[in-house]
């Protein structure tokens, strides 16, 4: 009989525990699903918020990471629009000595300037900008005119060359040919 009862208690004890091992397993299950939910959407929220923070979008005068930006920028944005096109422009000097031979480079400034097409020079000259000398200058050297500072006030209006000898190096990367016509970038 001592057997007996040994059996049965066995197998009560085994038929209370196993429902308790099924539910503390399931219960278990349930947890570690929750727990990898929370840590998956915590992770998807800080890469969220990391993406947010590094990629907004900062549309002051110091940001010119833009097109858009640097056309604003420029001095008579419209007549740079119309006329030509806005540029970022690097004052700095270079000063160079011969012995000992050695370079020395200025701090440079960036500024905001413009480049007018050589089709529109006649503007400049009707504004009594630039002298026809100064035209004819310009124009025997195939070069175009650029300027930094307001038309209204007094700009800083230089005969500048277009320098393509090194080429754009960022076009040979583009793979969308989304570029304008090479006719529009002639000045």
């Amino acid at each position: 009989m001592a057997r007996k009862n040994r059996n049965n208690q066995t197998r009560s004890s085994r038929y209370y525990d196993e429902p308790s091992s099924r539910n503390s397993g399931f219960l278990g299950s349930k947890l570690n699903s929750a727990y990898a939910a929370i840590i998956g959407g915590v992770l998807v929220l800080g890469i969220t918020i990391g993406i947010a923070f590094s990629s907004s979008a900062n549309f002051s005068t110091d940001n010119v990471a833009s097109r858009v930006a640097i056309d604003r920028s420029a001095p008579n944005p419209e007549f740079c629009a119309q006329y030509g096109a806005s540029a970022v422009v690097t004052d700095m000097r270079v000063y160079m000595t011969m012995n000992p031979f050695s370079v020395y480079v200025t701090q440079p400034s960036m500024i905001p300037g413009c480049v007018v097409r050589s089709s529109n020079w006649s503007v400049l000259e009707e504004k009594n900008l630039v002298s026809h000398e100064e035209v004819k200058d310009c124009k025997n050297r195939m070069n175009t005119f650029g300027f930094t500072g307001s038309l209204e006030g007094s700009p800083n209006i230089n005969c500048i060359y277009q320098n393509d000898a090194a080429g754009n190096l960022f076009r040979q990367n583009n793979s969308n040919n989304n570029l304008a016509p090479p006719e529009t970038e002639d000045f």
